[in-house]
């Protein structure tokens, strides 16, 4: 099961982190595998918020279904699932200065045969991390 997990700072205060990551439509934004991402459900984001996400990863096109399973002040977990994997991301933020320190683990396990692809995905998801970490570094940096 590949877990891909990035450590890093931005400027934004943990409160506005948070506010702008609890809303996983804003994954477009920052997410290099990301197509779309709409909100299944409507109100205020909280717990139980669902979000539908298009990814295109190594050329090949999943949907995944993602609940928003934990909110706290200072963490969000997303759990995502198809036929095919579960994917469940965690953002973990503390204060850093003015600023953040920011966490983002994912860790992915495919269903049935996809298991075999395991030690590939690990690559191809150790990369889309790296990509991630830049594009979500200059986007939060860009909220201040």
């Amino acid at each position: 099961m590949p877990t891909v997990s990035r450590t890093f700072s931005v400027q934004p205060s943990p409160a506005v982190v948070i506010d702008y990551l609890k809303d996983f439509t804003h994954a477009e934004e920052w997410d290099p595998g990301t197509v779309t991402c709409t909100r299944e459900d409507s109100g205020p984001i909280e717990v139980g918020a669902r979000f539908h996400n298009t990814s295109k990863i190594a050329g090949v096109e999943t949907e995944l279904t993602y609940e928003l399973t934990k909110l706290t002040a200072g963490s969000i977990v997303f759990e995502g699932e198809n036929d095919s994997a579960t994917s469940v991301d965690t953002i973990t933020v503390i204060a850093q200065g003015t600023g953040s320190e920011l966490t983002y683990e994912a860790v992915i396990e495919a269903k049935g045969v996809g298991k075999l692809a395991e030690p590939l995905m690990k690559l191809v998801f150790e990369r889309i991390g790296t990509k991630t970490e830049e594009d979500l570094t200059e986007v939060l940096n860009g909220l201040v």
